[in-house]
């Protein structure tokens, strides 16, 4: 069904990012409870103004230097995160020279088959026109993209001290990385992979869930905000100034900005 939402609607972008849910869960791509979890994000951005704070791109920013500084970086996305930024973080790949793993708690060989193809997709969008900032050739940026690999169809290795779905990951991506960016929800995931001596960058709209408070680097944000936010920072790496990062600190920064919102709506 394709819906036509006018331009002076105040909830355009966020009705066109459920609608592009739905259209995915209805191809098979998403898992019946896409749709809850969205949705609990949604609240969360709604208390932080639907916007990025700033404690959360100054976030954005050390996950840059740490996801660059990496020796074997990887990015694992889910049917929600591919869907949403699928594109964004094809080009962040890109920036990184790492893989994308597709890595799903419902997991299905359709769904895993389907989402690899959808961001195969989103390679062959990215490739055609280099970001503004992209310094070489056309030629060197849609070869670059080409490059990235989309790993988990073939997923053959576990997770050490993870049982369910989510422990499956191929042991050419995520066994074999040292620094991973986890765009999504996933507390005892988060918690098994700094378990294992990664660097674990997360983002996660909820400053208070598992995976905010096990990570390395949490960024209380919008997916498909950040990673527009991450692939400019990629693209600016030499200007970036690294800090001393306190990850509670920050998560506290972000839960009084989500109080200090609440105060002034009531006033």
């Amino acid at each position: 069904m394709t819906y036509n939402v006018p331009d002076s609607h105040p909830r355009k972008n966020s009705l066109e990012r459920r609608y592009k849910l739905e259209e995915a869960s209805s191809k098979g791509l998403l898992a019946g409870t896409a749709m809850i979890a969205h949705g609990r994000g949604e609240a969360f951005d709604y208390l932080l103004g639907e916007k990025t704070i700033p404690i959360a791109n100054e976030a954005t920013i050390q996950a840059a230097i740490m996801l660059k500084s990496a020796v074997r970086p990887i990015i694992s996305v889910n049917g929600n995160t591919s869907i949403l930024a699928g594109e964004e973080l094809v080009g962040c790949a890109a920036l990184l020279s790492c893989p994308i793993e597709v890595n799903i708690y419902y997991r299905t060989p359709e769904r895993i088959s389907g989402l690899v193809a959808y961001l195969e997709k989103c390679k062959k969008i990215v490739s055609i026109k280099p970001p503004e900032n992209w310094k070489r050739s056309p030629l060197e940026w849609e070869e670059a993209v080409n490059n990235v690999l989309i790993l988990g169809t073939f997923a053959d290795g576990l997770i050490p001290g993870l049982n369910g779905p989510r422990a499956i990951c191929d042991v050419n991506g995520i066994l074999a990385s040292d620094t991973i960016l986890v765009p999504l929800e996933d507390g005892d995931r988060c918690e098994a992979l700094v378990k294992m001596g990664l660097k674990v960058i997360v983002v996660d709209l909820n400053p208070l869930s598992r995976s905010s408070l096990m990570s390395t680097i949490t960024v209380v944000d919008d997916v498909t905000r950040f990673s527009n936010n991450l692939q400019n920072n990629l693209l600016n790496f030499q200007r970036l100034k690294r800090k001393n990062w306190d990850n509670k600190e920050s998560l506290q920064i972000a839960l009084d900005t989500i109080n200090n919102n609440l105060q002034s709506s009531i006033k």
